[in-house]
């Protein structure tokens, strides 16, 4: 998330720095007023798409790395699932394999007992 963070920060600040050279420039251009407004305007709205289209590109990216980290987050929870689960089915064998047997010699130790 970081790093996240650290690359909306950087593009942010090259936008606003960008914004911010583009109208000093315009500013100080020898032009009428109305001119310098209406390329002020210009510039402003390619900033404007210019953050929109990183935008898009640095959402997209999120996404699939989301996408990605999910599922892969999916597959490992249903392999450690399946492995839990036969872990179980084997043990649970065992103990009724064991406990029949251990059913076994009462019975026989009962039928020595008894004869």
């Amino acid at each position: 998330m970081s790093k996240k963070n650290n690359t909306a920060g950087i593009l942010a600040g090259l936008l606003a720095g960008a914004a911010a050279g583009v109208i000093l420039g315009m500013l100080y251009a020898p032009e009428e007023g109305k001119e310098t407004r209406k390329k002020i305007k210009e510039k402003a709205n390619d900033i404007k798409d210019q953050a929109k289209n990183k935008y898009g590109e640095v959402s997209e990216k999120v996404k699939d790395q989301y996408s990605n980290i999910s599922s892969t987050f999916k597959e490992t929870a249903n392999n450690v699932a399946h492995t839990v689960k036969d872990g179980y089915d084997k043990y649970k064998d065992q103990i009724v394999s064991k406990t029949a047997d251990v059913v076994k010699n009462v019975e026989s130790e009962l039928n020595d007992l008894k004869h």
